[in-house]
Order: C-alpha cells, then structure tokens, then sequence
C-alpha cells in the first residue's frame, strides 16, 4: 500500500506537467494546418467580421435595423436559436447506441456528436446576445448578480439547461481527450454518469424550449402539448444529417476513417425521426384546420395567406417539399446508394427543419398579432448578416474543435505518439492504470 501511494505521489508532478503541454500541443494543432484548411478558416472569418460589423451597428443604432417591431418581437435571430438548440440535442443523441446498446463503432462518433453539441450551443447563445437590444443588460439574467426570477421563470430554466449543457459536454470532450493525449485509459466514474447524463439533459434542453413558447397563453399557434415531441423529432433529423456530412467531409480532407456501419444507423435514425415528425406537423394542422377555431388564422397565414399577407407562404411550402424529398430518398434504396442523391437529402433534411422550426415556427406565433392585427416580418440584411456571421463563428468553433480533437482522438498525437516537435517528444509516457 505504502509503495502504491508513494508512486502516486511520485505521478502528480507528471501530471501537472503533462496538462499544460496538453493545452500548448492543443493550441498548436488549432492553428496549425494545410492550405484548405487556412482557406476555410479564412473564409469563415471574413464573414464573421461581416457580422460583427452589422452587429455593432445594431448594438448602436437601435433594432430599428431589424424588421422586428412591436408586433413581431422575435424573428431570424430567434428562429435560428431554436434551430440551434435542436441541433446541439441532436448531436449528443449518438451517445445511446454507442453506450446503451454497446455499440463499440459508434464510440468514433460520440466524440464528433459532442463536439457538434459545444459548437451548437455556443451558436445558441450566440443569436440570443444578437437578439438582445440591450446586450450590456445580460448580466440581469445571472444568478446571484441579476434578478434571476427562478423557477417561476421559463427563460431562467433554459438559461439553467443551456449553460449546465455546455459545462457537461466541455467535461466530457475534455476529460476523454486528456485521457487519450496521456494513453491512459478513461476512469468510467469520470466521464460514463456524465454521458448518460448528457442524453436526459440535451432531452430536458429543447423542452424546455418549447415550453419556453408552449407556455405563453397569448400566442395560440405555439399551445400545443405536441411542440416538445416535434422539437425532439426535428432534432433526431437534423443531428444525425449534420454528422453524416461531417464524416463524408472529414473522410475526404482528413484521415480520420469511421465504418460504415455508424453511418447506417444514423440514417436508420433519420429513416423514423423525418416520418415522425411530419406525421406530427400533419397533426398538427389537421387540428389548427378541421376544427375550425378562432385560433386557426395563424395557421391559415403560414399556409395560404391571409387578408393579402403571404411572406411565409413559400418558406413553409418549401420546407415541406424539402422534408419529402428526404423521405423519398431515404427509402428508395438505388436513391440513398448514390452518395451524391445521399447528400443532396442529408442538405435537403437541414434545410427544411430550418424553415420548419425558423421562419415556419416562430414568426406565425406573432402573426396576427394578439390585437388581430396583421403586421409581417421580413428579415433585413442587418439580421442576414449578423445570421450568417453567427453561423460561421459556429462553424470555427466545430471546426477547430475537430482539428483538435480527431489526432488526439486517434492517437496520431499524444505523450506516447512519435512527434517531432521537441516539446512533445520530451515528455514521458505516463505509467497506465
């Protein structure tokens, strides 16, 4: 016993060695790259400053910018905050065939999953600052510095869920790499509670925000007890198309290589979660329609106009076109088999849950407005801009969080990995468990 914890002892200052060499062998990897990647990141930067400008001349001007109004109080930024969310609970979903039901190929996936889930929710929080007219005022919404009206507050739930998500996805991806950059093999009690964890919580995550629009009694067209399910639905849809294209990408310009039996059972998962949710959407509206309501003018603005408005007609009737084409691809085996037709779906089921959980969502809940008054939203280019620059701060946040993780998480890079770089190749193989 005495020998044991002496050589425990003996392993801390290695430790306390090995981390901030794990953090400097991360930052170099982040910024270290080939062409294609000094392109993308390039590009992607670019059109975050294109944001960042719109977005301060928003901050300074007054939201006048947007067309938002009185009327319609949430638009784009809060259409893509609701998309986001979807997509970060989406992400972590690959955790249940890969623990659950010992799925052992998927585990190269739940890594990716996770990462999808960080970079999702940064892009989440993201559109709500940008939806902010007085950003400075956010501090009001922390607990023990603002007025954090919890639990009787809905958005202090979701400001619980969203941040706890990130700080739980952060560990996990974190501990797993350390782990892997020392060859050590993960200590179960660290990192499996959490995981599991992690699937209650991205559940709890978009309830939450639908309940967030469910509980407001003013706004008919979000009462629905089936909004949390759709949104569930949607994520299953979504998540699984995003990492399905990642992997095709990642296959392409990297050389990480997953099986393909991962990449089947995600598309198993979209095969029942895409009929889902449209079986839900037709429910949906065969309620809001058939039954005749007062409560059924929203709907019929969504769908067909109404009294001369028609701004979100084409955007719902494409989304279900869209949502269609993925179902007749998906089950149409000489479709799916050709990866063009493949991916071309996979673009089509992100698009389309975009426009259906966006624009097709949250601007009808406000039109007409609780007064019957019929005033629409169309977007400006301020809020296209500040959109597209999010995005694309979203996008390197995933992408770097890749470029770090994947060689890790292969071990291409590591303690016990041959390197050349001289402060990699001093360190010492830590002793394994």
């Amino acid at each position: 016993m005495a020998t044991r914890a002496n050589s425990a002892k003996q392993d801390r200052p290695r430790h306390w060695v090995s981390y901030p060499r794990f953090l400097w062998r991360s930052l170099r990897l982040a910024t270290d790259g080939s062409w294609t990647f000094y392109a993308w990141m390039t590009l992607l930067t670019a059109i975050a400053l294109v944001g960042a400008n719109a977005w301060a001349n928003q901050v300074t001007t007054g939201m006048g910018l947007t067309g938002m109004s009185d009327h319609v109080s949430w638009g784009l930024y809060i259409a893509n905050f609701t998309f986001a969310v979807g997509l970060a609970a989406g992400g972590v979903m690959m955790v249940i065939p890969a623990y659950l039901y010992h799925d052992e190929e998927m585990h190269d996936v739940v890594i990716v999953g996770e990462l999808l889930a960080v970079a999702a929710l940064v892009l989440a929080l993201g559109f709500v600052v940008a939806d902010l007219g007085r950003p400075d005022r956010f501090w009001h919404l922390l607990p023990g510095i603002g007025r954090f009206n919890w639990p009787l507050s809905m958005l202090t739930w979701d400001v619980v869920v969203l941040n706890g998500y990130l700080l739980l996805n952060l560990h996990i991806c974190g501990y797993l790499l350390y782990m892997r950059f020392l060859g050590r093999k993960p200590n179960p009690r660290w990192y499996i509670p959490f995981v599991f964890l992690s699937v209650f919580w991205a559940i709890s995550v978009h309830t939450v925000t639908a309940f967030l629009y469910s509980g407001l009694g003013g706004r008919p067209f979000w009462n629905s007890a089936l909004l949390a399910p759709r949104f569930l639905a949607s994520a299953f849809v979504t998540g699984p198309a995003f990492i399905i294209l990642t992997l095709q990408i990642l296959k392409r310009f990297t050389t990480f290589r997953v099986p393909d039996g991962p990449i089947q059972t995600l598309l198993k998962i979209m095969r029942i979660t895409v009929l889902i949710n449209l079986f839900m959407a037709g429910a949906e509206v065969f309620t809001e329609f058939y039954t005749g309501s007062s409560h059924v003018a929203a709907a019929k603005y969504l769908y067909f106009g109404l009294h001369g408005g028609s701004a979100l007609v084409p955007w719902i009737w494409s989304a279900l076109a869209l949502n269609l084409f993925v179902v007749v691809v998906l089950y149409t085996p000489r479709f799916y088999e050709k990866r063009a037709v493949l991916n071309a779906a996979l673009v089509a089921a992100f698009a389309g849950v975009w426009i259906e959980k966006g624009m097709g969502l949250i601007v009808p809940g406000f039109v007409p407005s609780t007064l019957h008054e019929l005033v629409e939203y169309v977007p400006t280019l301020t809020e296209w801009k500040v959109t597209a620059g999010l995005w694309a701060v979203g996008l390197m946040v995933f992408t770097i969080a890749l470029k770090v993780a994947l060689p890790i998480f292969s071990g291409e890079v590591g303690v016990g990995a041959s390197l050349t770089d001289a402060d990699d190749v001093e360190a010492e193989p830590a002793p394994a468990e």
